[in-house]
């Protein structure tokens, strides 16, 4: 049973917080009691989500911030962590996905995909953990992929990032085992969101086939022949961090229609 109060009064993190999969688990957090902080590029877009949370009474905060510049990061944490306290959540949402030949030589292109999906959620666990060992409970989940898990044609740099990060994952769960911190992946299939209707939109625009077509290129991967509804990753992200989920560590759970087995 959800105790709608169970996170009250903890402080979570959000990494691209302001639209898709992460402005769901912002609301998930905020209804289980959570003060959110989110981050993200787009100023207008995560204080217009704040500001509904806030009419109803919800502790947010916001701020801009390039993930893949260790810098930034280090500014935005120290920025939530003034507003609302130590962070205790930590998801790092945010990612960027292109697709390309492998055969394509384009290193910014590697580098920069790198930095943002793989990178970045290094940057952003090294500027939380300090607050977690100090107050003895941690909750890190990182948004990673089922490219995470297997491979996919032409997102040879997304692929490679989001098994990075299961890896980093399962590292730093096991060295923080003994300290009250956990560390989980939650891997989505093509997920409901602007991002993925954007991409559907692109490969329409190229290969000339319907839009309806393309978005059910993405779904057949699927056994259940759908697309992933954000709220369904949020739920799961929120369930790592309840109570009751404190054996559940270096795990990957996959959300995506039983996709893979």
């Amino acid at each position: 049973m959800i105790n709608h109060g169970s996170l009250q009064g903890r402080h979570a993190l959000v990494t691209g917080g302001g639209r898709g999969i992460g402005a769901s688990i912002v609301r998930s957090l905020v209804g289980l009691g959570a003060k959110v902080s989110m981050l993200g590029r787009t100023a207008a877009t995560l204080e217009a989500l704040a500001a509904e949370l806030r009419a109803s009474g919800a502790m947010t905060f916001c701020a801009t911030a390039d993930i893949a510049q260790r810098e930034s990061v280090d500014a935005a944490f120290a920025a939530a962590r003034a507003a609302l306290g130590p962070i205790q959540i930590l998801v790092n949402n945010a990612g960027q996905a292109i697709s390309a030949s492998i055969t394509k030589r384009d290193d910014a292109l590697w580098d920069r995909l790198l930095a943002i999906n793989l990178t970045g959620t290094y940057y952003c666990m090294q500027a939380a953990l300090p607050d977690m060992l100090q107050g003895g409970f941690g909750r890190i989940i990182n948004i990673a992929s089922t490219a995470g898990l297997t491979g996919y044609p032409y997102v040879a740099a997304y692929c490679a990032a989001k098994h990075g990060v299961v890896g980093l994952t399962r590292a730093v769960a096991r060295e923080v085992a003994t300290r009250n911190i956990t560390v989980n992946a939650v891997c989505p299939g093509y997920t409901d969101t602007d991002l993925v209707r954007e991409a559907a939109g692109k490969i329409s625009a190229v290969t000339g086939r319907k839009l309806e077509d393309a978005l059910q290129a993405m779904t057949k991967s699927n056994p259940q022949g759908r697309l992933v509804r954000p709220d369904e990753v949020a739920n799961a992200v929120a369930w790592l961090c309840m109570p009751g989920s404190e054996s559940v560590t270096g795990q990957s759970i996959v959300i995506a229609g039983g996709e893979l087995m």
